[in-house]
């Protein structure tokens, strides 16, 4: 079964390279967004099975996003140290996070695996 993700960056670089990259790893990059607003109407339109939300989208924050997000496990994703966000990881509903530096299917597959069956 195939992956079948969005991704919310306010980086067009960022979603661009992430997009090439997934794709060429098995998952399904089924939209992108650069704000909630974008964000919610895809995630609405294409039901996806992960979400890799920017911790900071510009003005908003990404956190504030995984918190409005109904379909789809929550991935955060940022440039930051994991010990910087740690706080704000464990108040959120994102099942975890991935540095950008070390994005890959691989990393999304075993986070969703870890994931209790009843969230799937």
């Amino acid at each position: 079964m195939t992956i079948r993700c969005v991704i919310v960056d306010d980086s067009e670089r960022f979603r661009a390279s992430a997009r090439k990259l997934l794709s060429t790893q098995g998952i399904a990059v089924v939209a992108t967004a650069s704000d909630s607003r974008q964000a919610l109407h895809a995630i609405e339109e294409q039901e996806p099975d992960v979400v890799l939300v920017d911790v900071g989208l510009g003005a908003e924050s990404g956190f504030d996003l995984a918190a409005r997000i109904r379909h789809g496990a929550v991935i955060m994703v940022s440039s930051l140290a994991p010990d910087d966000l740690a706080e704000l990881l464990a108040g959120s509903p994102a099942i975890g996070y991935l540095p950008k530096d070390q994005l890959s299917g691989c990393a999304i597959t075993d986070l969703l695996q870890r994931m209790p069956l009843r969230e799937r």
